[in-house]
């Protein structure tokens, strides 16, 4: 019995064995067969053979190496190491109206977030498309109707986030308006109890503190150690805690409206969190925990990429002082012209301030590359150079913007630079929230920005009631820009400095 045992056990470990060479040996072919397909591209030069350094290079100089591969690859695909350690492939932008075209099991913008994002261990949601559809179906075609409320609750947030500023004030302006962002965009998601709820707020704006954080510290570790030891760094482990605070603050939420709309002659709030939860039995969402991560989603995705955008904005103001008064102009008779509110239609009028939006999305943007996608099949581009699957594509979006026969003078910084192309050639093409192959501030094709109306009229709203009420100017009299750090890929407005404000009296 015990001879028979053994010899059973012997031969499910020799079948073991060999399923497990077998698999290993297709992983190998595999990884072969990518890795030859992906050598037909040529590659980015780095200085040095060493990999610790081409790593290191990429952290503190990518945008550099981008720009150098634009100029010597401009036409063409090209592969360049990250600090991953993987090839990105970079697409020249003349490919992006046949890449739009491409399906989602083709090229996946969920797949592309994943990498970018570390999800492994930030534990966002990218494969659920139903909050950006949300957005499109819901909050989007409401902005005209509740674009007077928004701009009261920015009255009442910079109210409270301002000091009295009645001489010249020291304002760290990227924590106010991560406070201001927080309760504007929660009067439209939750409703205009909740978004002043301090435990709603603390769970909203240290979420995506704790988010970015822990995405950067990830970034720095070797790639190799990740699977190992990410999971131990105090920054995730933070966020593991701040997560689960935040669900038990927006978990209670969601159930007491489920339970609410059984009762009769309930009415539905008129917000976000309500449009959605009017539509789960068509995204096919019935858990309460999965509508709050999703809620969890839409909170970071609000106040990261809305309060980064507008540090850049302030901080670009506070070094341009010649700006100032032709905005102060355009902004009064705007909102004088429509009965002292700030309607869609002033929002729409207010083409300077639009233009030196778009302007500093073009020197200080997020990012060096956009439209970042994963390809899950095998492509073949029109000029023949064939993108194998596995890999993933990105445009080097920052050198477009610094391409002198696409934007003359490039690289001086000119707040009404679209305002004088609306005037010449057109408005729709040069406002702030369009898409084009010149212009990928919000991305491009079926999966750019959803949210980028409501974040470019939140944006405008604070920049113009800003304006119309203060001076401000960098402190110790400096003249330049406060400067981005850069790191990779992303580059964030420094968050420690301060602008001065003073009150205008009028």
């Amino acid at each position: 019995m015990e001879l028979q045992l053994s010899s059973s056990l012997s031969h499910t470990l020799q079948t073991a064995s060999v399923a497990t060479v077998i698999f290993l040996a297709c992983v190998l072919i595999s990884q072969i067969n990518y890795r030859a397909k992906l050598a037909k591209l040529p590659a980015f030069r780095y200085r040095t053979s060493n990999a610790e350094e081409k790593r290191q290079t990429f952290l503190r100089s990518a945008t550099k190496l981008y720009n150098e591969g634009y100029e010597k690859f401009k036409d063409s695909v090209y592969r360049m190491l990250t600090s991953d350690g993987r090839y990105i492939i970079v697409v020249p932008a003349k490919f992006l109206p046949e890449l739009r075209r491409m399906p989602d099991d083709v090229l996946s913008l969920g797949k592309s977030i994943e990498d970018t994002m570390e999800t492994r261990y930030t534990k966002l949601i990218t494969d659920d498309m139903s909050l950006a559809h949300a957005v499109k179906a819901d909050l989007t075609p409401a902005l005209v109707r509740i674009n007077p409320i928004i701009s009261r609750e920015v009255e009442e947030a910079m109210r409270d986030e301002m000091p009295p500023c009645d001489d010249w004030t020291p304002v760290n302006i990227y924590f106010a308006l991560v406070n201001i962002v927080a309760k504007v965009s929660g009067r439209v998601f939750v409703g205009p109890e909740l978004c002043q709820d301090k435990e709603y707020l603390d769970a909203g704006i240290n979420y995506t503190m704790d988010v970015i954080e822990a995405q950067r510290t990830v970034k720095e570790m070797k790639p190799f150690l990740r699977p190992f030891l990410a999971n131990r760094l105090p920054a995730v482990r933070r966020l593991r805690d701040r997560e689960q605070r935040a669900m038990n603050v927006l978990g209670p939420i969601v159930e007491a409206r489920i339970k609410a709309e059984s009762k009769p002659g309930y009415e539905r709030p008129d917000d976000m969190l309500q449009w959605f939860l009017n539509r789960r039995t068509e995204y096919g969402i019935a858990s309460t925990e999965k509508i709050a991560r999703l809620q969890l989603n839409l909170i970071f995705a609000a106040i990261h990429t809305t309060t980064m955008t507008a540090t850049n904005i302030f901080y670009s103001l506070a070094s341009t002082p010649e700006c100032m008064e032709p905005l102060r102009e355009e902004i009064r008779a705007a909102v004088a012209d429509n009965g002292g509110i700030m309607t869609t239609r002033a929002l729409q009028q207010m083409e300077k301030l639009d233009s030196y939006m778009k302007e500093t999305m073009r020197c200080f943007p997020p990012g060096t590359t956009s439209f970042g996608r994963k390809v899950m099949k095998g492509i073949t581009l029109s000029n023949g150079q064939y993108i194998p699957a596995g890999s993933t594509i990105e445009v080097p979006s920052y050198s477009i913007y610094q391409d002198e026969s696409i934007y003359p003078n490039s690289a001086k910084f000119d707040g009404f630079r679209f305002y004088k192309m609306r005037q010449e050639s057109g408005g729709a093409r040069n406002q702030f929230v369009s898409l084009s192959e010149q212009h990928l501030g919000f991305g491009y094709g079926k999966h750019a920005c959803p949210g980028r109306f409501f974040a470019a009229n939140e944006i405008k709203m604070i920049v113009a009631r800003t304006v119309l009420e203060y001076d401000f100017r960098n402190e110790g009299g400096r003249k330049e820009r406060y400067q981005n750090h850069m790191i990779g890929r992303s580059s964030v407005p420094d968050a420690s400095k301060k602008l001065l404000f003073k009150k205008i009296t009028v």
